[in-house]
């Protein structure tokens, strides 16, 4: 069943419940700046103001450049209270990458910032589309002139039942615009909440803990975080963009009990040293966005005693759908360490084989989710991920079936080449990817990271390491130490930037 816009949502009304809130109550922290309930509904009337004289209401799409700042959170609770569909553009992306993705989405209204109506093409991509433009910056919304163009378009103007359109991280290609509707989010809001435990008791709307956004809004995690913050009626600190030390004095002022990082974060907090005193007051660190090494998790939770909380999702189901608990980790991490937990309530998981069927615990196959958050009528979906699920329903994951680096007629799994890679004491963080041979068809190559206040390893020595634990056609061609990995906007290392590293004379 699709959604429809005449399907019942408690997602909205939850959202707009808020606006009994005092206006001077403060929301949202940013740049050390609170902003007030009262600045962010100000926001939101000047945008739908202009929506309303566009005649863009409810199922609309509302194209934004969602920027980490109080503009964006403002037309994010618009859009949901008012059962619109917020339509994100990634600001990190370089200008042309922008301009065409305004050009393939075709939304009826984009807003943005000043800075970003500056960026070369993009005001021609929102003409040429047949849309209208804003300036958001602070409460002030002015309309844009844009450029005259040869033909403009018809944009399309509505997307019912449909809440968020956000793209994927992009890293195995060109970004893909999904859209997640009420009914899934709505799903995915109360499965993330079963498997946390969550409730705020009697307390009043925007009191108690502070939650840190450290991640880019752009993205399912940075995205999430602030979703929760308006279900839940909390606070949220804002980063503008991650840095260690910005984290570091949010976790000191704050003090909260949980944060979240990905991986690249935590070995970056590992690696600036950050004392213990500091983060005394979290108790667990959420881990999502891309793989997490059990030894990278290890060495964060001895130096700080604090529990890192692997969680594994996508933008396609929500958010999360399995993860590590707090009691599951006192009970299980020393036996399941290399797990991304178990399914949230409400979440199914299975292995398949090459023939459909389900294969029994230990196994290693396909992955499916069975989830309302995916949407569609409740059937399997499958997934790119080779994984196994063991006898106490954790999900390992061992690799990808859409990334198998065909060498000669040999598969080469790249997860198997990056573990090997990273049990040297000198590699910090590897990655392989498949470079084109007359000969072969496909070789292996590897990138890397060296570990901080260690020399960089020859590449006869790697070679020599990897033939220990690797079959010879599994072996890099070449190892290319970098002083850091390419990275999308969700931390995960980037196939295109990474295979650009070999090829540094293209452009």
């Amino acid at each position: 069943m699709s959604a429809s816009i005449t399907e019942a949502h408690w997602l909205p009304g939850q959202v707009a419940a808020l606006d009994g809130t005092a206006p001077e109550t403060p929301v949202l922290e940013f740049h050390e700046s609170w902003t007030t309930w009262g600045d962010l509904a100000a926001i939101g009337a000047a945008v739908e103001a202009e929506l309303v004289r566009l005649g863009l209401g409810r199922g609309a799409r509302v194209g934004v450049v969602l920027e980490n700042r109080p503009e964006s959170v403002a037309v994010l609770r618009l859009t949901l209270s008012s059962e619109r569909c917020l339509t994100s553009f990634n600001p990190l992306q370089p200008a042309e990458r922008l301009s065409a993705d305004v050009l393939r989405t075709e939304a009826p209204v984009v807003f943005a910032s000043a800075e970003v109506w500056t960026l070369p093409g993009f005001a021609e991509a929102v003409a040429t589309v047949g849309g209208a433009g804003f300036t958001l910056d602070g409460v002030k919304v002015a309309p844009v002139d844009l450029p005259d163009v040869p033909e403009r378009g018809e944009p399309r103007s509505v997307a019912p039942g449909v809440a968020v359109e956000l793209t994927t991280s992009g890293t195995t290609g060109t970004p893909k615009r999904i859209p997640l509707t009420y009914r899934q989010i709505e799903s995915a809001l109360g499965s993330a909440d079963g498997h946390m435990a969550a409730g705020g008791g009697d307390r009043a709307p925007f009191t108690g803990g502070i939650g840190l956004l450290t991640t880019p809004m752009v993205h399912i995690g940075g995205l999430w975080s602030v979703l929760h913050a308006l279900v839940q009626a909390r606070r949220l600190s804002m980063l503008e963009r991650f840095t260690v030390d910005g984290w570091r004095d949010m976790v000191r002022r704050h003090r909260p009990k949980v944060s979240g990082l990905p991986p690249a974060a935590i070995r970056a907090v590992l690696d600036a040293e950050v004392p213990a005193e500091e983060l005394e007051s979290l108790v667990a660190i959420n881990a999502g966005a891309a793989p997490l090494r059990p030894e990278l998790a290890d060495a964060f939770q001895d130096r700080y005693g604090i529990a890192i909380l692997i969680v594994y999702g996508a933008t396609e189901f929500s958010g999360g759908v399995a993860g590590w608990s707090l009691r599951d980790h006192r009970t299980w991490w020393k036996d399941k360490k290399g797990s991304v937990g178990r399914p949230f309530p409400g979440v199914e998981l299975r292995v398949v084989g090459d023939d459909g069927a389900a294969l029994p615990a230990g196994e290693q196959g396909v992955l499916e989710i069975k989830t309302p958050q995916a949407g569609g009528d409740g059937d399997w979906i499958r997934t790119s991920d080779l994984a196994r699920i063991d006898a106490d329903g954790f999900l390992f994951l061992v690799g990808r079936a859409d990334d198998v680096i065909i060498r000669g007629g040999f598969k080469v799994r790249p997860a198997t080449v990056v573990e090997i890679m990273e049990r040297h004491p000198a590699v910090a963080e590897a990655a392989v990817a498949p470079l084109a041979d007359a000969r072969l068809g496909q070789v292996p190559v590897v990138a890397f990271e060296t570990t901080r206040g260690m020399e960089t390893p020859a590449e006869d020595e790697l070679r020599a390491w990897c033939r220990q634990g690797l079959m010879p056609y599994e072996v890099p061609t070449r190892f290319l130490p970098v002083e850091a990995l390419p990275r999308s906007v969700s931390q995960k290392v980037d196939r295109a930037g990474l295979l650009a590293l070999f090829h540094p004379e293209q452009p």
